[in-house]
């Protein structure tokens, strides 16, 4: 049978993840995990021990504590900045540590 209907594949895709909830919920974490080195620089990327995504929540471990003080303070907006990123929430909050 024929098609006679193209599809972009954005429509494809989008299509796919909706059928495939659990998959789209790991592509964005993967992007909060991205994110989280192209907002923050380099220098915060090289102190980070370890970063993951795990019901709803951005586990982040430093191995500076300055840095962990300082992204501490700034839990919020870090927050709203890296849901921004991903486009929708993924994130409800951040244990920095």
């Amino acid at each position: 049978m024929k098609q006679t209907k193209s599809l972009h594949i954005r429509e494809i895709l989008q299509d796919y993840y909706r059928e495939n909830p659990q998959l789209w919920q790991k592509i964005l974490e993967i992007r909060i995990q991205h994110a989280w080195g192209e907002m923050l620089g380099p220098t915060i990327m090289r102190a980070t021990q370890n970063l993951y995504v795990k019901n709803h929540v951005l586990y982040v471990f430093l191995t500076s504590s300055v840095l962990r003080n300082e992204l501490f303070l700034s839990r919020k907006r870090l927050l709203k900045s890296l849901n921004d990123h991903a486009g929708e929430e993924v994130i409800r909050d951040i244990v920095i540590r």
